[in-house]
């Protein structure tokens, strides 16, 4: 049997995504004929049915699932080993640290520096990307480390644990739930969180928006407004609510959702010299905002008087 080539994976996936073989070629910006062609090329090759194919519908047989998800993961592989190849031949190397603004805790300009400090240290860029996305800009070879929150896809990752705060809801300030001091998720129930999942359900793991939803919010600043006017209820790590004050906006504890940890993240099989530095620089700071939260508060100096 011939090797199957990385051009016909692609032209698989596409396929197995949209399920039409019209929409697929559109996609690839290949005509519909040469792509069924090669589609069956792929069969013959496997001596195996991929697709069942009548005149309405296209459906994925058992080896076709295997295939898809196989296939996704050769794809990625290739992608990021050319990404990481180019980058490694970059006359001014960089380190790419991914991360969503704000969601890091307070520790990134701390890290920042004592990275610096490590002769093993590169030139940093962040590759900002939205909710959830920096799992994946680690797989696929646009990012070298991450910032991130548990929970998250670690598929191809190791990560280390930075910090545990608590999670709160950020509701509309003139919302009857903000006269409380404390909130349960059952006080939630009938209300829309981001991404248009019920609030109820707890804190998304990775928000996303429905095909049909009129909320294109997709930076924090765009997600306020939208709370602000009652739209939405929003789970933020305590960091942030301290970063975004706002009168219309009122942050509450909610007592049965898990703290939110901070994590650092990188690819399983990173060997650069730089990554290092920055998980170790990441664990340093950490440790040391764990041992001052740890230290006993000052005593007044009329209280040691007293005493």
């Amino acid at each position: 049997m011939d090797d199957v080539e990385v051009r016909q994976l692609r032209y698989f996936v596409a396929v197995a995504e949209e399920l039409h073989f019209g929409r697929a070629a559109d996609r690839l910006g290949m005509a519909q004929p040469p792509l069924s062609r090669a589609i069956r090329e792929l069969e013959r090759q496997l001596a195996v049915r991929l697709f069942e194919r009548t005149t309405r519908q296209v459906n994925l047989t058992a080896a076709g699932e295997i295939l898809l998800r196989d296939a996704r993961t050769a794809l990625e592989a290739v992608t990021a080993a050319t990404r990481r190849v180019r980058e490694a031949g970059r006359t001014s190397p960089r380190l790419r640290i991914a991360l969503k603004a704000d969601i890091d805790g307070g520790l990134l300009p701390q890290i920042l520096d004592a990275y610096h400090a490590d002769g093993a240290s590169l030139t940093p860029e962040l590759i900002l990307g939205g909710f959830g996305e920096q799992p994946q800009a680690l797989r696929d070879g646009r990012a070298d480390v991450g910032l991130l929150l548990h929970p998250f896809d670690d598929r191809g990752l190791d990560s280390e644990p930075l910090l545990s705060e608590p999670v709160l809801v950020a509701l509309a300030a003139a919302d009857p739930l903000a006269a409380r001091a404390t909130l349960c998720l059952d006080d939630l129930a009938g209300r829309e969180s981001l991404g248009g999942a019920p609030a109820n359900r707890g804190r998304p793991v990775e928000p996303r928006f429905r095909h049909d939803t009129l909320r294109p919010a997709s930076n924090l600043p765009e997600i306020f407004s939208l709370v602000e006017t009652g739209s939405i209820l929003f789970f933020t790590p305590a960091s942030v609510a301290q970063r975004y004050p706002r009168p219309g906006i009122a942050y509450r504890p909610v007592t049965d959702i898990p703290d939110s940890t901070l994590a650092v993240a990188w690819p399983q099989d990173a060997r650069s010299p730089a990554v290092a530095a920055f998980v170790r620089a990441a664990g340093a700071v950490a440790a040391a905002r764990d041992a001052q939260a740890e230290q006993p508060a000052p005593t007044p100096a009329h209280e040691q008087h007293r005493a």
